[in-house]
């Protein structure tokens, strides 16, 4: 379904080099954790499973993000590409949080992501896995490029 604003480049079909463009632009609009300008990259009746929620629209997009990130404290997060075809991208992704009795979680997961014409994401699956780690295991420190942590075969 076609959304009712300009849209956001790159647009599908698209390449190994849009894509990446794409989940890395996804990954940085997360990582803001500014859920009313997050939710601006889904169509306007983007449909969502998240786990267990299943959320239609950008308000209870926006409405699931403020609790997420009330509830995630520290959030940090990694997307890579895992493959694409000419109007869908799938994400590998691991975030960090800690919860409020200071407990650290890293989340593993998967997404797959459609798109509309206009480049906004119309539908996202989200499948994801929290497991708990120590401060000491922590890969997203302060200060750290979540980009340039070495991520090994055994948590893909």
């Amino acid at each position: 379904m076609a959304s009712d604003n300009k849209g956001r480049p790159p647009y599908p079909p698209f390449t190994a080099e849009t894509a990446q463009i794409k989940v890395k632009a996804a990954q940085d609009a997360w990582n803001t954790k500014d859920p009313a300008k997050v939710k601006m990259a889904y169509t306007p009746d983007s449909i969502w499973r998240n786990r267990d929620t299943f959320l239609q629209g950008r308000d209870e997009i926006e409405a699931f993000l403020t609790q997420k990130w009330e509830r995630e404290n520290g959030y940090r997060l990694r997307k890579e590409l895992f493959v694409f075809t000419e109007n869908r991208i799938a994400v590998q992704f691991w975030y960090e949080w800690y919860d409020k009795d200071g407990q650290w979680w890293r989340t593993y997961g998967l997404e797959d992501w459609t798109f509309a014409d206009d480049g906004l994401m119309r539908k996202r699956q989200m499948s994801g896995n929290d497991v708990k780690i120590t401060h000491e295991e922590r890969w997203y420190k302060d200060g750290v490029d979540v980009n340039t942590v070495p991520i090994s075969e055994k948590h893909w």
